[in-house]
């Protein structure tokens, strides 16, 4: 099983509903790896803000960063090798890494509400 890991520019929250609007490509990724989670591939996110020694843990991204600066985030990584740098990746290539669907990376969260 693959092992993917996003390392995103610093930000308040990874969701996207935080602040004055919503971002979709943050809001499109959370779905994304939530449902990566689902299946139980290995998907993680590190944001500069709330963990920034894994930026400095990582050899390849402190190298990065050093060369290219912040405009190289979000970078990701699969099983340790980058695949793509400065945009997220599509959901056509997340399709092409791990197997599934667009529409079942996409699929958004079921809230079952019980009122008694």
């Amino acid at each position: 099983m693959k092992k993917i890991e996003i390392y995103e520019p610093a930000m308040c929250c990874s969701t996207g509903v935080c602040g004055p609007s919503i971002d979709p490509e943050l809001l499109r990724m959370s779905f994304v790896m939530n449902n990566l989670k689902k299946v139980n591939i290995d998907a993680e996110r590190f944001n500069l803000t709330s963990e920034p020694s894994m930026f400095v843990e990582n050899e390849t991204v402190n190298s990065l960063l050093a060369k290219e600066g912040l405009e190289a985030l979000p970078a990701t990584f699969i099983d340790g090798e980058l695949i793509c740098k400065g945009a997220y990746p599509t959901n056509s290539q997340f399709s092409k890494w791990t197997g599934l669907t667009e529409e079942e990376l996409l699929q958004k969260p079921k809230v079952r509400i019980s009122l008694k």
